[in-house]
């Protein structure tokens, strides 16, 4: 398998196909590199290299006890762009994902980046501040927290069986199969890893990263996300972002890049190619 060894000796798995402009993927919490096999396998027909990694202390990473925060998974995913020395890079990211996209082009710089993604992602911040009145209460993270210490296995299949697609919606027809997918994916990265990505998706403030940006970067959110609601990310995102353009997905929910991948992987092709 390959991998790569950061400074503090956790290894990151990733996956590196084709060759071309390189897509890097980034996934959501608390899934793997696997999410994005329906995009990978999309961008590689049409002559692009495509690379995505699993995130520290999930899927084939190392689980490590420490280093879940976005400081650390930016630096990851820099170590990982260095090591296969790419360029012109666009970067793509779902969810918790697109945290680590937004904080990765701020803190690295732009050098090797061409355009960013952001897909049903986390910034500009999820719990409610002073700042942020919009958000959603830190009780709500805390019950995840609580929920996922209790008993992980269940929690995993009642995210994915619900909210997270939409499947809890009326008319919604549920996929077992993306349902064990994603609890399979789960369950093979690291509890504590887990537990602690929650306040790292949930408490990281990205305001500035976004200001720092000056790259092109779209924008994707539907307005029916139940796991980042669409009023408090998207459009406020896109605000913030120099170079930033909003598409919004009537319907759609947060697992979008899954249960409607072939709208998102066109204009995905569609903006990398603008």
């Amino acid at each position: 398998m390959p991998t790569i060894k950061v400074k503090d000796g956790t290894e990151i798995f990733y996956k590196d196909w084709g060759t071309g402009q390189p897509i890097v993927f980034s996934h959501g919490w608390p899934l793997s590199a696997d999410d994005w096999d329906t995009q990978m396998l999309f961008f590689l027909s049409k002559g692009f290299r495509v690379i995505a990694h699993d995130r520290r202390g999930h899927g084939r990473s190392s689980q490590t006890g420490d280093g879940h925060d976005m400081d650390h998974y930016a630096d990851d995913l820099a170590a990982l762009t260095a090591h296969l020395d790419l360029k012109n890079a666009v970067h793509v990211g779902h969810s918790t994902g697109g945290g680590e996209v937004a904080h990765y082009i701020a803190r690295h710089g732009e050098s090797r980046v061409a355009k960013g993604v952001l897909i049903s992602a986390v910034p500009p911040i999820m719990v409610k501040t002073a700042s942020n009145p919009g958000g959603l209460p830190k009780e709500v993270f805390d019950g995840l927290q609580a929920q996922l210490a209790a008993n992980r296995a269940q929690f995993y299949r009642d995210l994915p069986s619900g909210p997270f697609y939409g499947f809890n919606r009326p008319g919604a027809k549920p996929s077992e199969g993306i349902i064990q997918n994603w609890w399979r994916q789960g369950m093979m990265g690291g509890a504590k890893a887990h537990y602690d990505g929650i306040v790292a998706f949930s408490q990281t403030d990205f305001t500035e990263d976004l200001k720092k940006i000056t790259v092109p970067v779209l924008v994707m959110h539907g307005d029916d996300d139940q796991i980042v609601p669409y009023a408090d990310s998207g459009p406020l995102s896109a605000k913030l972002l120099k170079n930033g353009t909003l598409k919004t997905y009537k319907g759609f929910p947060h697992g979008m890049p899954t249960t409607e991948a072939e709208t998102i992987n066109n204009d995905l092709l569609a903006f990398i190619k603008s």
